[in-house]
């Protein structure tokens, strides 16, 4: 796009030009604009003679015909190209001798030129209903230098016909654009195609999906065979000592093996009965897992017992236990012994749910007022057994 410059230099070549040979101004023209700017300084000239063709147009003077038919190498006058190189604008008009020239009909030159430098236009109807971006003042009768209306396009401070034309013209050249205001094809959003019964659904994370990290991805499982071996045998009864040995050596040596072991929560209660220690060290390294909470759920509702009992106790030593886990397992205990028609097997629960409780109180795991009342009426439904009586003592130590 011409700079307002170099809109000046191309308006300054056109005003002085009646007098001057247009060889003359065809060297001014090469010397003032480099052939980078060539093609917008030929745009800006179509944009201020963007009348009708001259050499079609029957309402035109018949020298400015002629002039462009020259120019484009259709006359049949004796002066050639070269020739008319060497004269004015004024010298031609003056010596401009209608009989020697004929003009063709608008077809034919139509035919003739713009079949030649126009390719075969795209069959559009946007396209053909493309509005011309230059508008008339209608306001303004063209011709006319009225000082009743002003422009205030960007770049241009000057009022139409406050007696410097040529610096609007040369404002507007460097704010019009060379293509029409083309209509905008808008086309809706092609609709969604009903998702079959077994196409997989796809996640997008702008829907607020809560996407979970895989930690065996890329993972060499391989090295976990044997310990998956052993969990599965672990699961099915208890394992010898040198078994449950090798377990917690290779669990100890690597603690993401317990993400490959192929234990699950559903399998937990399996592993806690048969192999208690086993249970106690997986979920000492599950911990810090987002499934943690799961396994918990899995052990607080499981069917009470003594490996229960024993692998809560020991993570109660090693690790800090959700209090609400704590308060629901205690209750659940209770529970348990209260549910028990046999005398010998609820006397045997009664005995190690109190040794279970004392424990948790002495190693101040758990804060005793928080569940006071329901300890203590257990203890006076149960004080039959030594065990509850001596836990019931311990709770009045504490008030």
């Amino acid at each position: 796009m011409l700079g307002f410059e170099d809109s000046g230099k191309l308006l300054g070549l056109l005003n002085g030009g009646e007098e001057r040979t247009l060889e003359q101004i065809v060297t001014d023209f090469n010397s003032k604009f480099p052939r980078s700017l060539h093609l917008y300084a030929c745009s800006a000239l179509e944009f201020l003679l963007s009348d009708p063709k001259a050499a079609c147009d029957e309402q035109a003077e018949k020298f400015e015909r002629a002039f462009v038919l020259h120019l484009l190498g259709s006359s049949t006058t004796v002066k050639n190209s070269r020739e008319l190189l060497n004269h004015s604008a004024a010298d031609f008009v003056k010596t401009f001798d209608i009989s020697l020239h004929s003009f063709p009909q608008r077809e034919h030159m139509q035919q003739q030129y713009c079949a030649k430098i126009q390719p075969e236009p795209l069959k559009c109807s946007f396209k053909d209903n493309s509005v011309n971006n230059v508008i008339p003042d209608p306001d303004v009768p063209h011709g006319c230098n009225s000082n009743s209306s002003e422009f205030d396009g960007p770049g241009v401070t000057s009022k139409i016909g406050s007696g410097n034309r040529d610096e609007t013209i040369a404002g507007l050249l460097p704010s019009i654009s060379l293509e029409g205001f083309t209509p905008q094809w808008i086309r809706p959003f092609p609709p969604r195609l009903p998702i079959t019964d077994g196409e997989l659904c796809w996640l997008n994370p702008d829907f607020n999906h809560e996407l979970l990290w895989d930690y065996g991805m890329c993972a060499d499982t391989s090295r976990g065979a044997a310990v998956r071996d052993l969990i599965a045998k672990a699961l099915k009864g208890a394992l010898v000592p040198a078994q449950q040995e090798r377990v917690l050596v290779e669990l100890a040596n690597d603690p993401k093996l317990v993400y490959h072991c192929g234990l699950t929560p559903k399998k937990l209660p399996e592993l806690v009965e048969n192999n208690p220690m086993i249970a106690v060290e997986i979920l000492i390294k599950l911990i810090s897992s987002p499934e943690i909470s799961e396994y918990f759920t899995v052990l607080v509702n499981m069917e009470m017992s003594l490996h229960s009992m024993e692998v809560v106790n020991r993570l109660t030593t090693t690790i800090e236990l959700p209090t609400e886990f704590l308060h629901t397992y205690i209750s659940n205990c209770i529970g348990a012994c209260q549910g028990i028609k046999d005398r010998y097997m609820q006397n045997r629960l009664v005995r190690l749910v109190c040794v279970f409780l004392q424990s948790l109180i002495r190693n101040k795991i758990i804060n005793v007022h928080d569940i006071f009342i329901e300890v203590q009426a257990f203890c006076i439904e149960f004080s039959r057994i030594r065990e509850a009586a001596g836990l019931f003592r311990l709770l009045k130590t504490l008030e």
